[in-house]
């Protein structure tokens, strides 16, 4: 696959939400003391104390009233006073007659303690009480919340990472599992290489296209060492599967690096690339076709969701191919620097007989009739095709992957950097000098697979191979399920 880099996607932090559903609060607030403060060194006095008062000033039976602390001396104002009320009380409670000739008041089974608040009395009493104690550093305190966002160390336990070694790039992608379906990529390395270079006249790769692909896997090794992923898949594609020396090559990456790279097969590839799409297949589509549009080879899968549709839209392809030719290995063969419309059109038509020896079964042919099927190209080509659409000034991935294009517009794409010269293409941000040379033998195998399915829209995918990588890796370890059950699928 061509795609361009991915941009990290960081979510904002809740962090108020966090705070309460810990039972945490802000601080200097508690949430007893809320409410009208009392006076300082008043008692503040319940609504049925105020009635019991308003009725003749006397007190519920059998009730003591403590006495209020003075907030600055920690002491009752009146204590001596309260002393010698208490004691006695305590010494007619037994039924003897009081001092003042009254009758004695009939003992209550239990008494309830009232407690007198003052302001700022009870902030303190509480803190006392239920908070635990804290050091001392000088700084204010703020609201800690039990369970913290992604720590490092949480982050390496749930992290995956998926490499995809191809024939023209390097590129690597670490993500956290986020809601069910989704992720979010904590890291990300994109390099071209051109690791195939010379592969299509020679057979075998050569020494400096060996040499980048090295190098560019020495930075991807230290990105793995540092985040130290759950789980991780390495790959590499058409250019280590049909090179001379792709053994030997795989063998040289794993003694300098450190990394053990898995040459899959097409079928693998046209797999992944399906699963790496899938949340881009809307409801009510029948038919698919997505094609990858790679270096040495493309893959193409024929998808039918006519029926029920499952989570893995993989268990869908009907009928796939992996075509034998790629951007770097169509340029070798017809040219990449000066490419006229006839050379275009031989591009074409080579391309065309490699898919008319493809027997689908006529398995889409009643779908694409219909008006619910569509193109998804997930390639360097297509997005390149999108960038200059939409006239960006500098690739961006954010405004690239998920478009639509019409039939039309694509037809006047391919048109207008047909008119371009090298230089030309090489001035236009999207394209660049390091795709110059290569974007319009994509876009022939792209008009080739068109006429072959030809489709009124055409959906525009900067996702690919590692994105089904890392979908299948946390789907097979339950790692949604494992964080809907915790609660941090957010």
């Amino acid at each position: 696959m061509e795609n361009h880099d991915h941009g990290e996607v960081s979510p904002v932090r809740e962090v108020v939400r966090d705070a309460a559903s810990d039972g945490g609060s802000s601080p200097g607030f508690d949430d007893r003391s809320a409410g009208q403060p009392a006076r300082t060194g008043e008692a503040a006095v319940s609504p049925r104390r105020k009635k019991s008062r308003r009725n003749g000033g006397a007190r519920p039976p059998g009730v003591v009233e403590g006495p209020a602390k003075d907030a600055s001396s920690g002491e009752s104002p009146d204590d001596g006073a309260s002393q010698a009320r208490a004691q006695g009380e305590a010494a007619h409670a037994d039924g003897s007659s009081r001092p003042d000739g009254e009758p004695p008041k009939r003992k209550r089974r239990k008494r309830r303690r009232r407690r007198a608040f003052v302001r700022g009395a009870v902030g303190e009493a509480a803190a006392q009480q239920e908070a635990p104690p804290q050091p001392e550093t000088g700084k204010p305190n703020r609201p800690q919340p039990a369970r913290r966002r992604e720590s490092a160390q949480e982050g390496q336990r749930t992290s995956y990472a998926a490499l995809d070694l191809g024939t023209n790039n390097c590129r690597l992608l670490v993500a956290v599992p986020t809601r069910p379906g989704h992720f979010r990529v904590v890291d990300a390395f994109s390099r071209i290489v051109r690791l195939g270079e010379g592969l299509s006249l020679e057979g075998r790769l050569s020494e400096a296209a060996m040499d980048r692909a090295v190098n560019a896997l020495g930075i991807c090794a230290e990105k793995l060492g540092h985040r130290k992923p759950r789980r991780m898949r390495l790959i590499a594609t058409e250019a280590c599967r049909s090179a001379e020396n792709g053994e030997a090559f795989i063998e040289r990456v794993k003694h300098e690096t450190g990394l053990t790279l898995e040459i899959i097969d097409r079928q693998t590839e046209a797999r992944l690339a399906v699963a790496g799409c899938s949340t881009l297949v809307e409801r009510g589509t029948e038919g698919v076709v997505l094609f990858d549009i790679g270096g040495g080879s493309s893959e193409i899968a024929l998808v039918d969701i006519s029926r029920h549709r499952t989570p893995r839209l993989a268990d869908h392809i009907v009928a796939w191919t992996s075509l034998p030719v790629g951007v770097v290995s169509l340029a070798e063969r017809f040219g990449g620097h000066h490419v006229t419309r006839e050379t275009f059109s031989a591009m074409v038509d080579a391309v065309g007989e490699m898919l008319d020896r493809f027997d689908d079964g006529g398995r889409l042919s009643k779908i694409a009739a219909g008006g619910r099927f569509h193109l998804i190209g997930t390639s360097g080509t297509v997005t390149t095709l999108a960038g200059v659409h939409l006239g960006l000034a500098r690739y961006d991935r954010r405004q690239v992957d998920g478009l639509w294009m019409e039939r039309n517009n694509v037809d006047r794409m391919i048109d207008t950097l047909l008119s371009w010269d090298f230089e030309q293409r090489k001035a236009n941000p999207c394209i660049g000098a390091d795709r110059a040379d290569l974007v319009l033998g994509g876009c022939a195998i792209l008009e080739a697979i068109r006429r072959r399915w030809p489709s009124e829209r055409l959906r525009v995918a900067d996702r690919g191979l590692r994105e089904g990588m890392l979908n299948e890796m946390m789907a097979a370890d339950g790692a949604w399920r494992r964080r809907r059950q915790t609660g941090r699928g957010k």
